[in-house]
């Protein structure tokens, strides 16, 4: 293709959509003025969506790449404008989310005097980004670009930022689109390492499978229930995890760890293998580590040599490609039965359902958590992406929230951001084409309730299910459990109708306080092709059960009130 002579704003435009990136989301400012006005010019091929901060657009190009696996793209303009990114960054650096950031800055000859929106972003953003890129010469931008989505999709995905002065923006260069870029190639898992993982597994009589936020990155759905079969295994799964195995898999027992589900927690304490897959071992997830698995081995796959080892020891670590070493190891390992096993799992799922009928009691006129989420679960769709912001109504939708397809959960894991959700389902939303749903809590919602405003412009179909307690939910149930039921500032005593707030904003709502309203209104909404808004009371003494404590392991599980 024909080299043609461009300002470096056309070649930021140019290189986007040399990559495939068709939906970008941001926020204008006078440090990004040239490069807007190439997005203007190139609004047939590109869509920009404006939001309403730019936290805003970064969870929504977060919730985009979760949604479709593609790279999300964010723009902010320079000082406050990249700033106001960083919470989205750094989310999507915990849960290794592929997004490029692009912002603005002052022009070169001005850098590092105090001008007018100069921050040094690249030095406020280098401990929460994969990589970061400050462009000096025009030359190097279309380069820097692909390199950047280079690294966002390769190995262990993440966010990476590009910092473009203004006179960089303006300088003229000669452009030639080259396509589409590929990750970088990924190492080979060693031989031995995988020979020495299938000795394990052929030796194990009680092996669990645990799988993380990697397997979704990696496709690898259909391998895992491949390796479950061949070894007699069950699967477990930690909050990033969640979608990537469907609920209804006889093999699948739901996510563990703090508020995970029973039977998976216990079998993987009960387990003699645990198969980490595309897993950090996180502290939510194991408890204390002293006491996490101690009767059991370890094997750890993963494509970033820094997680082996990192929080678990691991009895055989396994670096490089997980879809290479993953199909060696099912071709070499033996076809297995454990008929004990099987029998412990089954009583294990027995008390299960036996302590879930006790911690989802209704204990009040008002609906309940789990009614909440059979009404969504009968409505929706499997290709309906389920969002969520951070605390109790968070671990509600993990436990009860039936997934039958990967990239249908999108939820803040590492960073726990509140204030993340409606950003994320508006990209999840814009990414599938479909609508979304956003399971959030009065106090979440509250902080970024503002990307109303985004939803109604551009009518996405958000179903917005305000679970409103009154209060900070998690955080008040720790304080009941743990700090003596002082509330400190939990209670939140607002005001707030949002139902009023809806109407002000320009889209629909309603309140309900019985799961007869709710199933109405959550029928009218999912139907409707706007954004919705489901108020939704419940009694704020409502508790996510079971749980660990913090620091505790699985012999301390709470699973019942009463016995707090």
């Amino acid at each position: 293709m024909a080299k043609h002579k461009m300002p470096g704003s056309r070649i930021v435009i140019e290189t986007l959509i040399e990559q495939g990136v068709t939906d970008v989301f941001g926020y204008p400012g006078g440090q990004v003025l040239n490069i807007y006005d190439e997005l203007y010019k190139a609004s047939d091929r590109i869509n920009h969506y404006l939001t309403a901060h730019e936290q805003g657009a970064a969870h929504a190009a977060d919730g985009y790449a979760r949604a479709t696996g593609k790279v999300g793209v964010v723009i902010a303009t320079s000082g406050p404008g990249a700033t106001n990114l960083v919470t989205g960054i750094a989310t999507a650096m915990l849960d290794s989310i592929p997004m490029v950031a692009i912002t603005g800055n002052v022009p070169t000859s001005l850098i590092g005097k105090d001008s007018f929106q100069e921050i040094n972003i690249t030095g406020v953003t280098l401990p929460i980004t994969k990589h970061n890129y400050f462009v000096s010469n025009v030359k190097d931008l279309a380069d820097t670009i692909r390199e950047a989505f280079q690294i966002a999709k390769s190995g262990r995905p993440g966010p990476v930022l590009i910092d473009i002065p203004k006179d960089v923006q303006i300088a003229e260069y000669d452009f030639e689109c080259e396509g589409v870029i590929e990750p970088y190639p990924q190492k080979k898992a060693n031989d031995k390492e995988i020979d020495a993982a299938v000795d394990l597994i052929n030796k194990a009589q009680k092996p669990y499978i645990y799988i993380g936020g990697g397997v979704i990155t990696a496709g690898l759905s259909k391998k895992i229930k491949e390796l479950a079969e061949k070894i007699d295994g069950y699967i477990g799964c930690t909050l990033m995890g969640l979608s990537a195995i469907e609920n209804s898999y006889e093999r699948f027992l739901g996510m563990q760890g703090m508020h995970g589900q029973y039977e998976s927690s216990m079998a993987n304490k009960e387990a003699d293998l645990v198969i980490g897959i595309g897993v950090r071992f996180s502290d939510r997830a194991t408890g204390n580590v002293k006491k996490y698995s101690k009767n059991a081995k370890v094997i750890q796959l993963d494509t970033d040599l820094s997680e082996i080892n990192k929080n678990i020891k691991a009895d055989v670590g396994i670096v490089g490609k997980i879809s290479c070493a993953l199909s060696k190891i099912i071709e070499k390992c033996d076809k297995q039965k454990h008929a004990e096993w099987k029998k412990t799992i089954d009583e294990l799922k027995t008390k299960s359902k036996e302590i879930s009928k006790k911690v989802n009691v209704v204990k009040s006129d008002k609906i309940s958590p789990k009614q909440v989420f059979d009404v969504i679960n009968k409505i929706k769709d499997n290709d309906t992406v389920v969002a969520t912001d951070v605390g109790q109504h968070q671990m509600w939708a993990a436990q009860f929230t039936s997934f039958e397809k990967p990239r249908t959960f999108v939820s803040s894991g590492g960073l726990g951001t509140m204030g993340y959700g409606l950003g994320a389902a508006i990209g999840a939303a814009v990414g599938s084409k479909k609508r979304a749903i956003l399971v959030t809590g009065d106090g979440s919602f509250g902080m970024n309730l503002n990307e109303l405003a985004t939803a109604v412009t551009y009518n996405i179909p958000v179903v917005i299910v305000i679970i409103n307690n009154g209060v900070l939910g998690m955080v008040r149930q720790w304080q009941t459990l743990f700090y003596g039921k002082r509330y400190s500032n939990t209670v939140l005593g607002r005001k707030t109708d949002f139902v009023k707030l809806a109407d002000a904003f320009g889209l629909k709502g309603e309140r309900v306080t019985t799961v007869q309203e709710f199933e109405k209104a959550f029928s009218k909404a999912y139907k409707a092709n706007a954004p919705y808004i489901i108020d939704t009371v419940i009694d704020m003494d409502e508790f996510v059960l079971p749980m660990l404590p913090p620091g505790g392991s699985i012999e301390d599980i709470i699973t019942e009130k009463q016995k707090i």
